[in-house]
């Protein structure tokens, strides 16, 4: 590689994810690999050195998050530092959880790609995602970790795989 080539990927995983130097996607490929070798070691090292594709909490006008886990699980998320572009969260930018009625705790859902997360919500009018680096991850399960029971990734297959927070956390370091 040519030094004056600019890389795709951050050199230091601790940088801010430039969604300009993505191409316009919203996607990890080293993620996707991994998923489809059901490698966990590889999908430690892509959340670590990649991105993550977020949902993003989109509510309507003058609308709340409906209970206290709601809202503690949705909390602002960890900025990235970049511009509201869209991709990169912002201040106030929220993330998406799931869970079952009448219960305090809640399900993350990661995906590899905007793509993968539209085959899990493809008739949402208003879809809207995030990308967190490892810091962003980690900050989220952090705070949030009395909550978030499960963390699954790319939920609507085709290469599903599942994790507990806690592990989650030890293998972003």
């Amino acid at each position: 590689m040519n030094a004056a080539t600019p890389s795709s990927e951050p050199t230091d995983p601790r940088e801010p994810v430039d969604p300009d130097d993505r191409n316009g996607t919203l996607r990890s490929e080293s993620l996707e690999l991994a998923l489809a070798a059901q490698d966990a070691a590889a999908v430690a090292f892509a959340l670590r050195h990649d991105v993550v594709v977020v949902p993003k909490l989109v509510l309507p006008s003058g609308a709340s998050a409906t209970s206290n886990a709601d809202a503690a699980a949705a909390a602002a998320a960890p900025s990235t530092g970049g511009p509201d572009d869209g991709a990169l969260p912002d201040e106030g930018d929220q993330v998406r959880v799931f869970g079952r009625e009448n219960t305090d705790k809640r399900i993350l859902l990661l995906f590899s790609s905007d793509d993968t997360y539209a085959a899990m919500v493809p008739d949402d009018p208003n879809r809207q995602v995030m990308l967190y680096d490892a810091l962003s991850l980690r900050a989220f399960l952090e705070a949030h970790l009395d909550v978030i029971e499960q963390v699954f990734f790319d939920i609507a297959g085709p290469h599903t795989m599942a994790a507990n927070p806690e592990d989650l956390l030890k293998a972003l370091g």
